[in-house]
């Protein structure tokens, strides 16, 4: 199968290649998904030296995990024994290692049925920005009806979803963003837009 692969440090242009590579097998609590979407997290735009650095809590001579990618949308291909909520044929969502690939294997609590209004390329944005938000303002927050919820950063990945999140559970919120963004955060649902400049 084919995948990008990232076997050594450099820049976005040089270093990441296309090649092919086995394709994993789902041992019995995984799903084999075919990815159809994923995205390309990548801390590209961090300053070299801060790159450099950040090696030594990661790893120094060369990335951890070969093919990059933390998030992706796809379809069941295949089931481990154990697995119980999905069958080949869903459509799902979910993180794992090496999403960008044709095809990944992944632990079965990893993973969501795909909502069928979403694409898949819409479900493949939401696991790691989505289930930040709802774990700060729902599982740590508490979040209630009528608490007020300041977001700064509020166009961003997170930020946007924060927004959104937040109007559902019922709160007053308040985004903070840059002039070209602050018709998008009130399109989202906020209740007050503040200018950061």
């Amino acid at each position: 199968m084919k995948a990008i692969v990232q076997d050594r440090y450099g820049s976005p242009d040089a270093v990441p290649e296309l090649k092919e590579i086995d394709m994993p097998v789902a041992t019995d609590d995984e799903v084999l998904v075919r990815v159809r979407a994923a995205t390309a997290r990548w801390a590209w735009d961090i300053p070299a030296v801060i790159r450099y650095i950040g090696r030594i809590g990661v790893r120094l001579r060369k990335p951890r995990n070969d093919v990059p990618g933390l998030e992706m949308a796809g379809q069941v291909e295949a089931v481990g024994r154990n697995v119980k909520q999905f069958q080949p044929g869903d459509e799902v969502f979910g993180w794992c290692k090496g999403a960008l690939a044709e095809y990944v294997s992944v632990p079965e609590d990893k993973l969501a049925l795909k909502p069928a209004n979403l694409t898949f390329e819409q479900s493949a944005v939401v696991p790691i920005s989505g289930f930040t938000v709802l774990q700060g303002l729902r599982d740590k927050g508490d979040l209630r009806p009528g608490q007020k919820v300041l977001i700064v950063g509020a166009s961003g990945g997170v930020g946007t979803f924060a927004v959104q999140i937040a109007k559902a559970f019922g709160a007053e919120v308040t985004g903070v963003c840059s002039t070209p963004n602050l018709d998008l955060v009130r399109s989202i649902g906020a209740d007050y837009v503040i200018d950061y400049t």
